[in-house]
Order: C-alpha cells, then sequence, then structure tokens
C-alpha cells in the first residue's frame, strides 16, 4: 500500500487523525515531528529558538526524504512541510497527500492552551494564523484531497479519509 500523507496547518487534527487510520488500517503511524526532534535530541520549540526556522526546515526536509522511500505509513507531516516543492514531489511520489482544513479561529481554539507552537508565541495568534493561511493556501492546494474539520470530530474525519482511498 502506497502512503497515506496527512498535511495541513497547526490544530487542524493532523497527528490524532494520522494516529486513529494507521490504527484502523493496521499501518505504521509515522510523525516527521517526532522523527526531528529524536534526531535533534530536542524539542521543535528548542530548535527554532536555537537555530531558526531555516535550520528546522533543512533538518525537516532530510526526513521527509527518508520518511517517503517508505510504504504502508500514515505520514503525520509538519505544518510547514508543504512550504518545499521538493518535500512535496518526494511525499506525492510515495503516496496520497491528504489536507486536512480549518477556520482560523478553529485552529486559534484549538491551539491556544499549546506552548509549544513556536509560530503562535506572537500578541496576536488568529491573526498571525489567518496570515500564515493565507501565505500558505497555495501550498496546500497541492494536496491530492481536502477535508475541512472544523466541524467534523475524529471519527467522521477518519471515515472521510477511509472513503476517499476507496474511491481511489
Amino acid at each position: 500500500m502506497k502512503n497515506i500523507v496527512i498535511i495541513g496547518f497547526m490544530g487542524t487534527g493532523k497527528t490524532q487523525t494520522a494516529k486513529a487510520l494507521a490504527d484502523e488500517l493496521s499501518l505504521e503511524y509515522v510523525s516527521v515531528d517526532e522523527l526531528i526532534e529524536k534526531k535533534e535530541d530536542r524539542s521543535i520549540n528548542d530548535i527554532f529558538r536555537e537555530d531558526g526556522e531555516k535550520y528546522f526546515r533543512a533538518v525537516e526536509k532530510e526526513i521527509v526524504k527518508e520518511v517517503s522511500e517508505g510504504e504502508n505509513q500514515v505520514i503525520d507531516a509538519g505544518g510547514g512541510v508543504v512550504l518545499d516543492e521538493e518535500n512535496m514531489k518526494n511525499l506525492k511520489k510515495s503516496g496520497i497527500v491528504i489536507c486536512l482544513w480549518a477556520s482560523p479561529k478553529v485552529i486559534h481554539e484549538r491551539t491556544k492552551e499549546h506552548g509549544h507552537r513556536p509560530l503562535l508565541n506572537v500578541e496576536d495568534p488568529e491573526g498571525k494564523i489567518r496570515d500564515l493561511l493565507d501565505e500558505r493556501k497555495p501550498f496546500y492546494e497541492k494536496a491530492d484531497e481536502h477535508i475541512d474539520t472544523s466541524d467534523m470530530d475524529l471519527q467522521s474525519v477518519v471515515s472521510n479519509i477511509k472513503e476517499i482511498l476507496n474511491d481511489k
């Protein structure tokens, strides 16, 4: 089976969805962010603070390339993976890319209690979410499929993805 790659902005449900989907389909769950933290032996927040986003994206690119060479995986790609064209080519080559969406308000509600979101450690997080979504929209649109999770529970999102996979 090809890989199933879950992309989308933070707070859209990538991690929960990828874990649940992997469990239901008996596939391996792979988190790009977890692999980065393991490789670097520090948190993503620490990587951003100590070495900056450019360094983080370089490590992320390396990990995406490695993960894309596997199969039978549900890949939980980080929120910014789409910013690099090569990442998207690698992920699409080995799997179907499904983008999860949500409204800025919903994303803010889902992420406001989490201090581990380095891009949202700003004065106006909802405004920052809107700006980042606008900036990344053309990249997210390159996914094979899209699901708006704003008003969906986890099981509904997983069911939607399973329907998409059955139609392929």
